[in-house]
């Protein structure tokens, strides 16, 4: 592999990690925003 594969797949490799982490803080946000009674939604 060539010096520029290398940099491509650590590209790849991070906005994966980026995108990953972004998916589970935003199904844990909705999963805990689905707790909070409604009179306490500020956000709404």
């Amino acid at each position: 592999m060539s010096t520029t594969g290398y940099i491509a797949a650590a590209w790849f490799g991070t906005f994966a990690a980026v995108a990953a982490y972004a998916a589970w803080i935003i199904r844990r946000s909705r999963r805990a925003a689905a707790l909070v009674p409604e009179e306490d939604q500020r956000w709404m």
